[in-house]
């Protein structure tokens, strides 16, 4: 009964990602892209520079320590580079005899 679930309710096409969406997530994977600036107040700020001007740098998050900032982008990283390893489809992890 599982497979005939399975079956029924998968699909097997390529998901439709532009060539914009796809490069724009390469951009935020790479840890270079990325930097933290500390604030008025002391907290912590992650910043993204824009991938059609590099001079420019957009706000993310906020964070107390710079500790807490930099596993903040860690986690951005890791979310991007996940997203780009989906889009390449299923992948074999186990085979059996």
């Amino acid at each position: 009964m599982t497979y005939l679930y399975y079956k029924s309710t998968t699909s097997t096409t390529e998901p439709k990602i532009s060539d914009k969406t796809i490069a724009e997530w390469k951009h935020l994977a790479a840890k270079k892209n990325w930097r933290i600036t500390q604030l008025p107040n002391g907290f912590y700020q992650t910043e993204v520079n824009n991938k059609d001007n590099l001079s420019n740098w957009v706000d993310i998050t906020r964070r107390e320590t710079i500790e807490g900032a930099e596993a903040a982008i860690d986690s951005s990283v890791e979310h991007f580079s996940k997203k780009l390893e989906y889009i390449k489809g299923p992948k074999v992890v186990k085979t059996f005899k």
